[in-house]
């Protein structure tokens, strides 16, 4: 599932530019949130884009069986207007912004610890042994698509390779990429070997029709009815780091490197921004609609499922970077500070938004404490839902960053990591 950076965007450090063209953090006690005036508008605005992004993906695993996030036909319509909107989601959405967001944990990372050797990495470590609890309870409790546990996990391995130049975090980032694709590829491409009988009988992703009622039944009935599904996807979720920890590790990896690069930054020229932008969105989006044409002109067939995810692996990068550009060169436009701004605002309250998106979908999904509405809501009418909490949180970030100091939950997960309670409220002029 479409996961988020969660950074803490509230406890960025100021950063200076070095004499050779990188970014280079200040290894300072981590005491306070930065001042506004000390903050990095471009990473705000694109965290706020990723987190509002993945919500687009995640929909689908909220209000649909959990197969269909990569086997449309498992579960709901996959025709006509149907069709069209996973066809849409899959070229611009589907991996790029859990992409974007990976690389801007590492970024954050390197922001809140700094790349100095003395560089104190105490409070790193109790935010990310907080972020771990949060994510299991998130896991288990609420949502099996929890991400993250992965980038807790992540953020305890990552720390320690800071100090490396962009170059060699580009070429490890790559090498980790790399593994970890042929791992997951190579599992995916394993169905191809599957009998053309037996995958009639016996479908590796699509559900008994008595087994489907029962999922659905146990979601619209109530909470703890649905409970159980959501513990077996999550524990299925924890078991495939295998496949997928090394992708995520590889982003963050190169998000360490282009904040390094001052890209992350909007240190890049108008021009360099224009250059990725273009390469970046006319590579990526050709490869992900080839991968995925193939998929839907054979009909669905499981055995080309790997194509198509594979395709998408690599377009991933490129599109991240493409829509990165993008905001970048929004983000150097003095005259676009009104449209960044309410992005900007759900960027620094990342954490909050992600959370939130969870507790607004199953409200909607699950019956009993909510609407009851899983299994109910095509994919078209998920779209337009998405739409609607885009809204919703854009205009309550802003309203909320008025009077206090930082979102309710990273106010929660700093008082946490510091062990003791932090200001909420801005101070009065």
């Amino acid at each position: 599932m479409e996961g988020e950076a969660m950074t803490d965007a509230s406890d960025q450090n100021s950063v200076e530019e070095s004499t050779n063209g990188e970014a280079a953090t200040r290894a300072a006690p981590h005491s306070a949130p930065v001042a506004i005036k000390d903050r990095f508008e471009s990473l705000d605005v694109l965290r706020g884009v990723a987190v509002l992004g993945i919500l687009m993906l995640n929909v689908q695993a909220f209000l649909m069986a959990s197969n269909a996030y990569i086997y449309p036909p498992a579960h709901m319509d996959i025709t006509g207007v149907n069709l069209t909107t996973w066809q849409i989601q899959w070229v611009f959405f589907d991996s790029k912004f859990i992409t974007t967001f990976s690389a801007l944990f590492g970024a954050g990372m390197l922001l809140m610890v700094g790349d100095a050797p003395d560089a104190s990495r105490k409070l790193h470590f109790s935010r990310m042994t907080w972020l771990l609890v949060f994510g299991l309870l998130h896991m288990f409790v609420f949502w099996f698509g929890d991400i993250l546990t992965t980038y807790a996990l992540a953020g305890f391995i990552i720390v320690f390779f800071r100090q490396m130049s962009a170059t060699k975090l580009i070429v490890w980032g790559l090498i980790w990429l790399a593994i970890s694709g042929l791992l997951y590829i190579g599992a995916m491409a394993s169905m191809g070997l599957i009998p053309e009988d037996q995958l009639a009988e016996n479908h590796p992703l699509m559900y008994a029709p008595s087994d489907l009622r029962d999922l659905v039944g146990a979601y619209q009935t109530g909470f703890l009815e649905s409970r159980g599904y959501n513990a077996i996807n999550g524990a299925f979720n924890l078991g495939s780091l295998v496949l997928v920890g090394g992708r995520i590790i590889g982003v963050m990896f190169l998000g360490m490197a282009l904040f390094k690069l001052g890209f992350l930054t909007a240190k890049w020229s108008v021009r360099s921004y224009l250059i990725t932008l273009v390469i970046g969105l006319g590579v990526g989006w050709p490869i992900a609609a080839y991968g995925m044409n193939i998929f839907v002109d054979s009909g669905f067939d499981v055995r080309q499922l790997w194509i198509m995810l594979g395709t998408n692996y690599i377009a991933m990068l490129f599109v991240a970077l493409g829509y990165a550009s993008l905001v970048m060169l929004i983000c150097k436009a003095p005259w676009l500070k009104i449209v960044r701004y309410p992005f900007a605002c759900a960027g620094r309250m990342a954490f909050t938004n992600y959370l939130g998106q969870t507790f607004i979908m199953v409200f909607i999904a699950v019956g009993g404490i909510g609407l009851g509405q899983f299994g109910q809501l095509e994919r078209i009418e998920q779209v337009q839902l998405v739409v609607a909490v885009w809204v919703f949180q854009l205009i309550f970030s802003v309203l909320w960053l008025q009077v206090f100091r930082m979102g309710p939950l990273e106010w929660l997960w700093r008082t946490l990591s510091y062990g003791r309670v932090q200001p909420l409220f801005k101070a009065k002029a």
